[in-house]
């Protein structure tokens, strides 16, 4: 996570108090999309605040949590445009599942867990939540990288707390349920150092098939990030997503994407701060989002934003951004091909 703006509750071991806590959040939105839309939808590869022309909400949830140093146990029931873009492809009331897990300490002498059920992907420097980002919006690469994931997670963190291991079992690439057909378990990797309190280096992997059996395509992905505390005032996170996955079942060619993104942050003051980020996004093959132009989905992506934190708990923040494009892949007034796609965003953020 990306040093959250607010502070919240959090479960407590069971020598320190009630083992159960319970908290909230709720980010509401509105967007302006300067090229146009009749139906109030934004690009496909966009999965939060994926409405303009409207004020709503991008994701709210309600969370219990149990901890009591040797058992643990989160529940989050959610709502908002995020969980309908995101968990469309689930089944009933899963949909509506932001985080349901529980895990066992399997040593009284160190910080080793297994955990299984449905939690947050283990996968990027972003999180479905505003509040724990430094920009309105999500990075294109964690748009189109798993926000969530189902399975079994061993993990161990050092005495030090400097290092942190795990390994994943995945149901596949953001499911919580297996596709039909599919048969194959998906294996993920998390290694973070935190060599003092400046820097955070994290390496996460990804191996699987994501398709039934009969059109089974390996999937191999990695993503890397540094977050980097300059000074008292300024801060950086460099990230690299990377991927490859067979053209079709059995082929020794792969299809290939990558995104490279750097996000500048500054505290102005106790309440105010800027942001600043520059992306780009390839994805020739179209594997993750298929443009249906001559070059491919190739996209720079720049924005920057201003946040207000009102208290602990709320924060306003505005954003402007826009999308520049190798081909004429968004569309003006739902008629027009354009190579380029700007918009404004306004969000208030509570968590309690």
């Amino acid at each position: 996570m990306l040093l959250p703006v607010f502070m919240e509750a959090k479960a407590q071991d069971s020598t320190q108090g009630n083992p159960v806590s319970f908290s909230g959040y709720a980010e509401l939105y509105y967007v302006k999309d300067f090229n146009g839309s009749a139906n109030h939808l934004r690009p496909g590869f966009l999965y939060s605040h994926n409405r303009s022309g409207e004020v709503t909400l991008n994701l709210g949830y309600l969370k219990a949590a149990y901890a009591n140093g040797a058992v643990r146990a989160n529940l989050a029931l959610a709502a908002g445009t995020y969980m309908n873009a995101n968990l469309s492809a689930e089944q009933g009331v899963f949909r509506n599942l932001y985080e349901a897990n529980a895990g066992v300490k399997l040593s009284r002498k160190s910080e080793l867990w297994a955990d299984a059920g449905i939690f947050a992907s283990h996968i990027g420097f972003e999180s479905a939540a505003g509040k724990d980002c430094w920009n309105l919006s999500r990075s294109l690469l964690a748009e189109n990288s798993p926000y969530y994931e189902a399975g079994l997670r061993l993990a161990y963190t050092t005495p030090d707390g400097k290092w942190y291991f795990a390994g994943l079992i995945l149901n596949g690439w953001q499911r919580i349920h297996r596709p039909d057909g599919n048969t194959t378990p998906a294996f993920g990797t998390q290694v973070t150092w935190k060599p003092n309190q400046g820097v955070t280096l994290n390496s996460s992997t990804f191996i699987g098939n994501d398709q039934p059996d009969s059109l089974k395509r390996m999937r191999y992905f990695h993503n890397f990030y540094g977050i980097f505390q300059l000074n008292r005032a300024l801060a950086a996170t460099v990230g690299l997503d990377a991927g490859m996955e067979q053209a079709s079942k059995g082929s020794a060619r792969m299809n290939t994407w990558y995104s490279p993104v750097l996000i500048l942050k500054l505290n102005t003051s106790e309440k105010t701060s800027l942001a600043a980020r520059v992306e780009y996004y390839s994805d020739k093959q179209g594997v993750l989002i298929s443009s249906g132009t001559v070059n491919g989905f190739q996209v720079w992506g720049l924005s920057a934003n201003f946040d207000v934190y009102i208290n602990a708990n709320a924060t306003w923040r505005i954003e402007a951004r826009n999308f520049s494009g190798r081909d004429k892949i968004f569309l003006r007034d739902n008629s027009q091909a354009v190579a380029n796609n700007f918009f404004a965003s306004t969000a208030f953020m509570i968590a309690f």
